[in-house]
């Protein structure tokens, strides 16, 4: 009966002793367009990762991109890969183009389970004879 309570104590103790862990996730993304002329290209990133009350890490990322030319050429492609140990990141990129006149968009996104989504979207668009378009959006989720 001695040990009984020993042990029973000493799981009690050990209990209050062990901080409780919250459940935390972060989720993150950038998409962007440019247009000029007959063309148009466009892409978008977002990933998100979420730690459990017990520690344990998920995670998921994703992206895509499209782009038209009325008589030209488009073309788009994505990839993503996992990066050295919990790391994952994509890239989707679209372009369209018709003789001198083109749009692009370019979008980087990179998760770090339990720690980090951030996402970049470059655009730019150009006519011949004037001045090319650009923009920058950039997010972060810690």
């Amino acid at each position: 009966m001695r040990t009984l309570l020993t042990t029973s104590a000493v799981a009690i103790v050990l209990a209050a002793a062990t901080p409780v862990l919250a459940q935390t996730s972060m989720t993150g993304g950038t998409g962007g367009s440019a247009a000029a002329g007959g063309t148009s290209a466009s892409t978008v990133g977002t990933g998100g990762t979420s730690t459990s009350a017990t520690g344990r890490t998920g995670s998921s990322i994703a992206a895509g991109g499209s782009a038209a030319a009325v008589d030209g050429k488009a073309k788009t492609g994505v990839s993503m890969n996992k990066g050295n140990g919990p790391v994952m990141n994509s890239n989707a990129r679209a372009q369209a183009h018709e003789g001198g006149t083109f749009s692009r968009s370019h979008t980087r996104t990179k998760v770090k389970a339990g720690e980090q989504v951030g996402s970049t979207t470059k655009t730019m668009s150009h006519v011949p004879g004037s001045k090319p378009t650009m923009s920058r959006t950039t997010t972060t989720a810690r």
